[in-house]
């Protein structure tokens, strides 16, 4: 059986969820839950690490799809980062890209949230 983990933590206002290991038909219901309980908790700002995440099936892509359209409608968003050059080509392959926002680096992923709820700067004259 192939192994798959999912660990879950907080910054700031946004939830992260840190991917590791194999992400098959056999193992997407661990993320599934993950994300599940994110949405009952009324948790909409939701980037997933996949810094440890060694490979990724469709039906893992599929949970992705499944979950999108309800966190938009509450004005969130799911952003991804960290990815292996082989897993984003499986993303890539799908067209993920123009889906989803796709970051190198955490951080700046879950810094693209905290900048959402801010209002622009007055222009100066």
């Amino acid at each position: 059986m192939t192994e798959f983990k999912v660990a879950k933590r907080e910054e700031d206002r946004v939830s992260v969820l840190e991917l590791k290991g194999y992400l098959d038909a056999h193992t997407a219901p661990k993320l599934e839950e993950a994300l599940q309980q994110l949405l009952n908790t009324q948790r909409y700002d939701i980037v997933v690490n996949c810094r440890d995440l060694s490979y990724i099936s469709s039906a893992g892509l599929g949970v992705f799809m499944a979950f999108i359209e309800d966190v938009r409608k509450h004005e969130g968003d799911i952003k991804l980062t960290n990815m292996s050059s082989k897993v984003y080509n499986v993303f890539d392959l799908l067209g993920f890209p123009l889906l989803y926002e796709i970051f190198k680096d955490e951080q700046e992923a879950v810094g693209r949230f905290c900048d959402k709820g801010k209002k622009p700067a007055p222009p100066t004259l």
